[in-house]
C-alpha cells in the first residue's frame, strides 16, 4: 500500500477517535491554521467543510482531511480540538510538501524530450509528494515496458536545499530492449496458433520485423482476437490473462489463455415493441440464416441498417434491446424495440464559418426547419457544405433535445480553409529567353461562392491571357452565369502548328427540378483564330491529313459562333475523392450555319464515372468518354484544335503516351477512351494513392475502329490537395511500345 494511502487512513482514523472522543459535537469557536509556510490559511479553511458556529462532526473531519490531502500540497495533517468557553477551537496543524527546485534526468535515451514532457506533469516550482515519486517511478516504468525494455528500472533520489526545497534525481537503467521470440496460446482448440497470430500485430521477432512488445498495440490485439472468436459463434470467449515469461537475456514469451466456450449457431431472430416498421420489413435487414455460425460483427453490422431505418423516419431515440436465449448450441434473440418519440427539427444553425455568408451554406441544406429529422437527409447535407471546397474535412454535426416531444436542433460546425491560391514562375532558355506564369483563383468571393481566376504566361513569342468568372446563384437564385475571356496563343508543337485565339463566352445554367442532381447549363462563344504552321516540310509529308490546317494557315483571321448544352448528373460523395456515385456529363456544341461565323461544325462529348468503395477504403474507380465531331454547311472539315488528340494528362488523357500524340495528322474526329483506377486515401482525403489502367483511340472513320488495338498505358500515381490546388504525380508504362512515361497534372482528370 502507498504511503499516501497509509497516512491518510491514519489520520482519518485519528479525526474519528481522537476528535470524535473529545470534542464531537461542541460548538466550534474558531478554526485555526499552523504550520504552513506557502498556502495560506485562508484557502485552507475555505476547502474545509466545517464552519465557525458549526458543532464537531467526526464525518465532517474526516471528508476535511480527505479534500486537504487531495490539494497534493501536504505530507501531514493533524486535527484537534482545545476547550474554549462553551465549545471548542479547531486547530488544524500542517506539513507542507517540499517545492521541486528542479527534476534532473539521467540514462534516458529510448524517451526523447516531447514524450517525457506528455508523460510528466510535474514542474519546477510545485509541490513534491510521495505521491508524485510513485507516479512518475509508473508512468516511467509502464512507458519502458510498452517499448520492450521489460527490465527497465527508475531509481528517484531526493536532495533537500537550504531554502527548503528539493533537488529530485531521476536515473534510469533502460537495460536491453526485449523482443518476443515466440507467441503461445493456451486453450484454443477450434483454431491453430498460426490462425490466431494472423488477427495480431504483435508477432514474434524474424529478419523483417523487431518482435517488439507495445501495449497500446496488444490491447487492440486482445480485441481483434475476441472478435474473431465471436464472428465465428463463440461468443463466450474470454481471451486472457496474458504472461510475459523472459526466456532469455533479450528474449520474452507471451503466453495468452483462452477459454473458447460453446459455438453457437442462429436459433431465430423475433422482434418485439416495434409500431412503425413490420416486424418483416425489420428482419430483412438480416442475412443470417438459422443454423448457420452466429457471426457477431455481421449482426452488429445488420442492426445498425435496422437502426438506420430509424432514425431515416425521424426516431433518433430508437433504443433495441437483445435478449439471448442460449438453448444448447443454439442461440435465439428478441429484438426488443423501444421507438422513442419522432422527433422533428426546430432550428438549423452553422458554426465557425467566418469567411463564406451563411446563405451560400443553407443553400446545401436537403433539411428545414419543421421537418422530421432524416439521418440519410443530413448525411447528405454534410457532404453538400464539404464539397463547396471552403472547409476542412471535418464537419461535425450535433443535436440537441429542446422539449418533451423529442424535437431537436441541428448544429453544423465548419473550421474555415483556405479557397483561393496564387502560384507562378519565372525561367529563361535560348530560345524565348525569359518565360513565365503568374496566375491566381478564388473560389469564394466575398463569401458569396463566386469563383473566378487569371491567368497570364509570358515569353519570347508567347502571351496567354484568360480569365473567368462564375455566379452559381445569380441575384441568389439557382441560376448559374459564367463568362470567361481568352487571349491566347497556344502551340501545337507535336502537330507542327500554333493557334491564336481572341474571344469571349457566356453561361446560364439552372438545375432540373425534377431529376435529382441535375443541371442544364446553356452558353454562347464567339471567338476569332488565326493558324499558323511551324514545320511546312513536316506538314506537307502528311498533306492529305492536313489540308484543312494548309488552307487555314493562307486564310488568316477566322471567326466561331457557336452555341453549347451541358446536361449534368453528379452524386458523387466527395467530390476530392469519392467513393459512391457516379458523375455523367452530355455536351453538345453547334457552330456556324445560322449562328455565323466560318466553321460549321456539330460536336459532342459523353462521360460517366463511376464510384465504388470495395474493401478497407480502396475505391474502385471507371470513366468512359465518347467524343465525335463533323462538319456541315460549307465547311468540309472540323478545325484542326476543335478535334481529339489523346495521351498524357487531362481530359483527353491516356498515361503511358506523351501529351496528344495519339491520333492521326490533323486530329480525330471521334475518340474513345475507358480509364479504371483503384485509389487509397493515405491521409484522409488529402493525399490519394493510385493503381490505374487506361486505354483508347483517336480516329476519323468507324470502320477504322478496332477494341483490340486500343492504346494502353498502367502504372501508379499520388494526388495531393495542397493550398495551390489538386497535384499529381503518375509513372505509366506502356503497354504498346513498353517504355515508362512521367506525368505531371493539376487538377481533377478523373
Amino acid at each position: 500500500m502507498p504511503v499516501y494511502t497509509k497516512r491518510l487512513i491514519f489520520c482519518l482514523l485519528l479525526a474519528f477517535l481522537g476528535v470524535g472522543l473529545l470534542a464531537a459535537g461542541e460548538t466550534i469557536y474558531e478554526i485555526r491554521v499552523s504550520g504552513n509556510k506557502t498556502v495560506s490559511s485562508e484557502l485552507i479553511t475555505s476547502t474545509i467543510s466545517l464552519r465557525i458556529g458549526d458543532p464537531v462532526d467526526p464525518e465532517e473531519v474526516a471528508k476535511s482531511i480527505k479534500q486537504l490531502y487531495k490539494m497534493g500540497v501536504f505530507s501531514d495533517i493533524r486535527v484537534s480540538t482545545e476547550p474554549y468557553k462553551n465549545g471548542v477551537n479547531l486547530l488544524i496543524e500542517v506539513t507542507e510538501n517540499p517545492v521541486l527546485s528542479f527534476i534532473e534526468y539521467d540514462g534516458l535515451k529510448v524517451i526523447n524530450k516531447q514524450r517525457l514532457d506528455e508523460l510528466i506533469s510535474i514542474r519546477a516550482g510545485s509541490f513534491w509528494s510521495d505521491a508524485q515519486k510513485q507516479q512518475l517511478v509508473k508512468k516511467l516504468t509502464d512507458e519502458y515496458h510498452s517499448k520492450g525494455f521489460g527490465n527497465a528500472t527508475v531509481q528517484v533520489s531526493e536532495i533537500p536545499t537550504q531554502d527548503g526545497k528539493v533537488i529530485v534525481k531521476v536515473k534510469v537503467d533502460e537495460g536491453e530492449r526485449l523482443s518476443l521470440s515466440a507467441v503461445t496460446f493456451v486453450g484454443n482448440e477450434n483454431f491453430d496458433d498460426k490462425q490466431l497470430l494472423k488477427r495480431m500485430k504483435t508477432k514474434p521477432a524474424n529478419i523483417l520485423r523487431s518482435g517488439r512488445f507495445e501495449q497500446e498495440k496488444f490491447d487492440k490485439d486482445l480485441v481483434a482476437l475476441t472478435d474473431y472468436y465471436k464472428k465465428n459463434g463463440f461468443i463466450d470467449v474470454i481471451v486472457g490473462p496474458y504472461e510475459l515469461k523472459q526466456t532469455g537475456t533479450r528474449s520474452l514469451e507471451l503466453v495468452i489463455t483462452i477459454r473458447e466456450g460453446i459455438k453457437y449457431r442462429l436459433g431465430n431472430i423475433s422482434v418485439s415493441g416495434n409500431e412503425n416498421f413490420s416486424t418483416e420489413t425489420i428482419l430483412s435487414k438480416f442475412t443470417l440464416k438459422s443454423g448457420e455460425p452466429f457471426d457477431q460483427e455481421k449482426f452488429d453490422q445488420q442492426l445498425q441498417l435496422v437502426y438506420s431505418l430509424y432514425y431515416d423516419e425521424g426516431y433518433i431515440y430508437t433504443d433495441i434491446g437483445q435478449d439471448t436465449q442460449k438453448n444448447g448450441d443454439q442461440l435465439n434473440l428478441e429484438l426488443k424495440v423501444n421507438e422513442g418519440a419522432r422527433a422533428r427539427i426546430r432550428q438549423i444553425v452553422i458554426n465557425g464559418n467566418q469567411r463564406t455568408k451563411d446563405k451560400v451554406l443553407r443553400r446545401q441544406l436537403d433539411i428545414a426547419p419543421g421537418d422530421y429529422f432524416r439521418q440519410r437527409q443530413v448525411v447528405r447535407t454534410q457532404q453538400n457544405i464539404y464539397n463547396l471546397g471552403f472547409f476542412e474535412p471535418e464537419i461535425k454535426i450535433n443535436y440537441t433535445p429542446i422539449n418533451n416531444n423529442g424535437d431537436i436542433d441541428v448544429a453544423f460546425d465548419v473550421t474555415d480553409k483556405t479557397s483561393g491560391s496564387a502560384n507562378g514562375g519565372v525561367g529563361y532558355n535560348t530560345q524565348d529567353g525569359v518565360v513565365g506564369q503568374l496566375s491566381v483563383s478564388m473560389n469564394n468571393i466575398m463569401g458569396n461562392n463566386w469563383a473566378s481566376s487569371l491567368a497570364w504566361e509570358f515569353g519570347g513569342s508567347t502571351q496567354n491571357f484568360e480569365f473567368s468568372f462564375t455566379n452559381p446563384n445569380l441575384f441568389d437564385s439557382d441560376l448559374l452565369f459564367g463568362t470567361n475571356l481568352y487571349w491566347t496563343k497556344k502551340d501545337w508543337s507535336s502537330y507542327y502548328y500554333q493557334i491564336y485565339t481572341r474571344g469571349a463566352s457566356l453561361r446560364l445554367g439552372q438545375y432540373l427540378p425534377f431529376v435529382d442532381k441535375t443541371r442544364l447549363v446553356g452558353g454562347y462563344s464567339l471567338f476569332v483564330k488565326k493558324y499558323r504552321i511551324t514545320d511546312i516540310d513536316q506538314i506537307m509529308e502528311n498533306a492529305e491529313d492536313n489540308s484543312t490546317l494548309i488552307e487555314l494557315d493562307s486564310l488568316g483571321w477566322r471567326y466561331t459562333s457557336a452555341l453549347n448544352a451541358t446536361v449534368s448528373r453528379d452524386t458523387r460523395d466527395n467530390i476530392f475523392f469519392p467513393t459512391r456515385g457516379s458523375q455523367i456529363t452530355l455536351y453538345s456544341e453547334v457552330a456556324g450555319g445560322p449562328l455565323g461565323g466560318d466553321f460549321d461544325y456539330f460536336k459532342q462529348i459523353a462521360q460517366v464515372n463511376w464510384y465504388m468503395e470495395t474493401w478497407y477504403k480502396i475505391t474502385l474507380r471507371t470513366k468512359w468518354r465518347f467524343g465525335y465531331i463533323t462538319p456541315f454547311g460549307q465547311s468540309k472539315d472540323a478545325p484542326p484544335d476543335e478535334k481529339f488528340y489523346l495521351g498524357g494528362t487531362g481530359v483527353d488523357g491516356i498515361r503511358g503516351y506523351p501529351d496528344r500524340s495519339i491520333g492521326p495528322d490533323g486530329g480525330g474526329s471521334r475518340e474513345i477512351i475507358f480509364s479504371t483506377e483503384l485509389g487509397y486515401p493515405i491521409g484522409s482525403d488529402q493525399i490519394i494513392g493510385l493503381l490505374f489502367f487506361d486505354a483508347g483511340d483517336s480516329f476519323n472513320h468507324l470502320r477504322d475502329f478496332n477494341f483490340l488495338n486500343l492504346k494502353k498505358g498502367v502504372g501508379a500515381g499520388v494526388r495531393i490537395q495542397s493550398p495551390f490546388g489538386l497535384i499529381g504525380f503518375d509513372y505509366a508504362y506502356n503497354l504498346d511500345k513498353g517504355n515508362w512515361e512521367p506525368h505531371l497534372q493539376f487538377g481533377t482528370t478523373f
